[in-house]
Order: C-alpha cells, then sequence, then structure tokens
C-alpha cells in the first residue's frame, strides 16, 4: 500500500515543472517588452521616458504589492493566489496587445504587474512547502531560479520572433496565452497550502508596505524626469524611508505581524537579499540599453535581436542549477560573492562596445553575465527561504521577489537616467543636431529611436548625406551613455560582493 509521504514524493516534480510554468509566463513578461521598445519608439511616438515607464509599470505594481500579496496567500491560501494571480496577468496581455497610445499600455502593464505580485510569490513558498530538506529544497530553487532566468533572458527571443512575424501586440497575447496553460496546469496539479495559526490580518502591515514600497519605487522611476537632487525626488525618498520606519515600528508592536523584522537581524536574510538586489540592478539596466542597441545601433530585426539573447539564457540555466548545489556544498558566501564579481567583469567588458564590435565578442560578455546572475540569484533566494519557517514562506518569498523588482526598477532608472543624460547631452552640444529643424531636433535629442525616424524622413526628402550625420552622432551618443551606465553597473555589483563577502553567511546557523 502506498503511504502519503509516497504519494507526495511521486507527486513533487510534476508539481514544480507546473510552477516552473507559471513563473516562466511571468519572467517572459519580464523582458519580453524590451525587444519591442524600438517598434513602440516608432509606432506609437514614445519618447525616452514613456519606454521607461512602460516598463517600470508593471515592475512599480509588481513591487508594491508582493509583500503583501505573499503575507495573504499564506493566509488563505497559495494555490487561490496563484490560480488569481495568472487570471489577472492574463487579462492585462490581452488588454495590452490592443492599446493605441502609450497611456494604454502604460495601464494595462500595471494590471499584469498586479497578477504577477501574487503568481511569484505563491510559486516559491509553494515549493518551500513542497520541498522541505534543504538539499531538494535548493536543487527545485536552482531548477525556479533556471526558468526565471530562461523567462528573463528568453523573453526577447519570444518577442523578437513574434515582431518578425506579427505587430507587437503578439507579444502580449502569446504570454496571455502562457497564463492560460499555466493557471489549467496549476488547477489540475497543485494541491493548496496556508498558514495552519491563520492569524488575523495584520491590515497596518499591509497598508504601510504597500505605501513604503510604492512611495520607493515611484521616486526612484521618476527621479531621472525631476533629477536626483531636485525637491520632488528628495521628498519622496524622505516620505519612503519615513514609511519603511512606521512599517518597522508597527510590525514590532503587532502581536501577529505581516513581517518579522527581527528577521533582517538575521544577515543570511538581510545579506541575501541585498545580494538579489544588486543582481537585478545591473541585469534589467542591461537588458534595457542592449536591446536598443541591437536594433538601433546596429539594425538587427527583432528576432536576431531575440536570438542574440540565447548565450546568456543558456549561461544563466547553468549558473542557477549549478549556484544552488555548490552553495549547499561549499557555502553561500564563496557562491554569491562570486557570482557578482563575474557580473562586475561582464560590464567592464561591456562598456568597449562599440559599433564594430563583433558578435563572438558580445556573447563572450554574455556568458559571465548569466553565469553571474545564476551564481549569485539563485543561492541567495536559497538562503532567503531557508531563513524563514515554511508557515511564512509566501512572506519569505514576497522579501525575495520585493528585492528583485526594486533592484530591476533601480536598475532601469539609474542605468536609463545615466544613459538619457550623456545622450541628450551629447547631442545638444553636437553642430548635427544643432543643424536640423527645430521638431527634428527634439527628436534626435529625445531618444536613439526618434533618431532613426529623423535619419529616416532625411534620406526620404533626398538629404543622404545628413541623414547618414545624424545617424553616426546618435550612435556615438548612445554608445557613450552605454558604456557610462555599464560602468555604473560594475561598481554596483563590486559593492555586492564586497557585501556578500563580508556579511553573508557561509551556512545557516
Amino acid at each position: 500500500m502506498i503511504s502519503t509521504l509516497q504519494r507526495r514524493t511521486s507527486t513533487r516534480i510534476p508539481v514544480l515543472i507546473v510552477l516552473c510554468s507559471a513563473t516562466l509566463a511571468i519572467s517572459l513578461a519580464t523582458t519580453a517588452i524590451n525587444v519591442a521598445l524600438p517598434s513602440l519608439a516608432l509606432d506609437l511616438r514614445a519618447d525616452n521616458r514613456e519606454l521607461q515607464w512602460i516598463v517600470d509599470a508593471y515592475n512599480l505594481v509588481f513591487a508594491t504589492f508582493v509583500l503583501a500579496f505573499g503575507s495573504l496567500s499564506d493566509r488563505y491560501g497559495r494555490k487561490g493566489a496563484l490560480l488569481l494571480g495568472l487570471a489577472i496577468f492574463g487579462g492585462g496581455a490581452v488588454g495590452a496587445s490592443f492599446a493605441d497610445n502609450s497611456a494604454q499600455l502604460i495601464t494595462w502593464q500595471a494590471v499584469m504587474g498586479l497578477g504577477a505580485a501574487f503568481v511569484y510569490t505563491t510559486t516559491l513558498s509553494i515549493l518551500s512547502n513542497v520541498f522541505t530538506e534543504r538539499t531538494d529544497k535548493a536543487k527545485a530553487i536552482g531548477i525556479w531560479g533556471a526558468t526565471t532566468g530562461i523567462g528573463v533572458a528568453g523573453g526577447p527571443i519570444l518577442g523578437g520572433w513574434l515582431l518578425e512575424n506579427f505587430w507587437w501586440g503578439s507579444v502580449f497575447l502569446a504570454l496571455a496565452a502562457a497564463a492560460l496553460i499555466a493557471l489549467s496546469a496549476v488547477a489540475a496539479m497543485v494541491t493548496t497550502s496556508r498558514d495552519p495559526s491563520t492569524p488575523r490580518i495584520d491590515l497596518g502591515g499591509l497598508i504601510f508596505s504597500v505605501l513604503a514600497v510604492g512611495t520607493l519605487v515611484y521616486t526612484v522611476i521618476e527621479a531621472p524626469e525631476h533629477g536626483w537632487g531636485s525637491a520632488p525626488t528628495l521628498t519622496g525618498f524622505a516620505l519612503a524611508a519615513g514609511l519603511f520606519v512606521t512599517l518597522v515600528l508597527w510590525e514590532r508592536r503587532h502581536d501577529d505581524p505581516m513581517i518579522d523584522v527581527t528577521l533582517f537581524a538575521n544577515m543570511r536574510f538581510t545579506a541575501a537579499s541585498a545580494s538579489v538586489t544588486f543582481a537585478y540592478f545591473a541585469l534589467f539596466g542591461f537588458i534595457f540599453l542592449i536591446s536598443q542597441y541591437f536594433q538601433l545601433v546596429r539594425g538587427f530585426g527583432p528576432l536576431d535581436t531575440g536570438l542574440k539573447f540565447i548565450p546568456v539564457a543558456l549561461s544563466i540555466a547553468v549558473g542557477s542549477v549549478l549556484g544552488t548545489v555548490l552553495a549547499v556544498r561549499c557555502g553561500n558566501k564563496i557562491i554569491v560573492t562570486t557570482g557578482l564579481a563575474l557580473f562586475t567583469t561582464a560590464f567592464v567588458w561591456i562598456s568597449t562596445l562599440s559599433e564594430a564590435t563583433s558578435y563572438l565578442e558580445i556573447a563572450g560578455q554574455m556568458i559571465p553575465l548569466g553565469l553571474g546572475l545564476g551564481l549569485t540569484s539563485a543561492p541567495a533566494t536559497e538562503a532567503i527561504m531557508g531563513a524563514v519557517s515554511r508557515e511564512k514562506a509566501g512572506i519569505g518569498s514576497g522579501m525575495n521577489d520585493a528585492t528583485r523588482e526594486v533592484g530591476g526598477t533601480l536598475g532601469v532608472a539609474v542605468i536609463g537616467s545615466v544613459y538619457a543624460s550623456l545622450y541628450a547631452g551629447a547631442l545638444d552640444s553636437s553642430d548635427v543636431a544643432a543643424a536640423l529643424p527645430e521638431d527634428a531636433r527634439v527628436a534626435v535629442q529625445d531618444s536613439v529611436g526618434g533618431a532613426v525616424i529623423a535619419s529616416e524622413q532625411l534620406r526620404a526628402a533626398g538629404e543622404s548625406v545628413s541623414a547618414d550625420a545624424v545617424t553616426a552622432a546618435a550612435n556615438s551618443a548612445f554608445l557613450d551613455g552605454l558604456a557610462a551606465g555599464s560602468h555604473v553597473a560594475a561598481g554596483v555589483t563590486a559593492v555586492g560582493a564586497v557585501v556578500a563577502a563580508i556579511f553573508l553567511p557561509a551556512r545557516p546557523h
């Protein structure tokens, strides 16, 4: 007669596959839109700020609600939360596919982010309740991390193929289809779990966490527009800091806190969370710029651009699986530190990109970047989830996802801001831009996509010399911005490697 334990063991692998399918759908959405940015810049006439908001609307809502939704899934049931999240995400994707201006697309991206906040937290918390032994859990998290990495790096491949054959809205319809498939599989295969103590809702914790994270992420996104030292930006950061302090004070006094703030005294939890933030800061900033480099500077088609991300997708998968196995054997400290050091090396190398750089060299740059993400993110996630109890897996997963999204949003905002400032500054002082009509000059300074449009219009008017000059000036300015952004990413990951080396314990206490 088959025991309950044997039956549970026999279903763990199928459940892991189903959870990974749900994670893949959400991960693809994180970056699939990036390969469509040049098309959106041309079709929707979106400037640099609108392009950043199209990317960051998803991340803003995701990061804002992920902690609260992780707590709610612990209380009310993780399977139901996962199904609800997939349904919201899929509905948002359908709406996004038919958007006809930037504002509509930004709104639907926010709806998708709301669904994603449920999905990410529940897949990881269910996984932690299915795989309870550290070695098995580490392997499962490695596979989950590999799926996440493949989705993040594979999004441009999916988006590129669809853009090559259909219109940009097909990217979102494909994501909706992926969500529907995952939803059906979850309904059939996953059993629900929840915190058996069923603590009462910490309404104050929910509200303060949403306000604190939302204020921080919104301020970061808007900082490039207002200026990092401007009054609105400094006010936003001060308000976010005050809300975080209020959240901590509230949780310390609450009998059943949503977030056990004493977890932050555990450096395994805190240093691992910081490591995830550093890694995704660098990754999201890189993808935001490299997608535009391939298409607008080098002239590759969407599919070619997507396929060029294969080296980073494969190396993330390898690094994630190896990272968790090696972390159990060698300790989290050395593996996570090595991953962040590889990240730093990759970005120093990426900063040398030019219009003549061969793809073979670019592929070589992507390998240490992908390995760095895998060796950092998956072992750090294992450390975070190992620091919380199974009953509180939802809030642990929420913290992991919040650090991931805050880091990614910071990466797009900071690196995008550095790039945009240098790009606009270089063209503002350029004789080529000064000689253009006012509307063309503004378009060229707004984005490299605007420069492509202006160049095509000049060429159509028979002014080939001027068109070539605009293209050359815009490409040179873009590469200056990309190099500066890469140096910023390298500096951030170098600091992260030092933090991990000093503060991250090698093994759980």
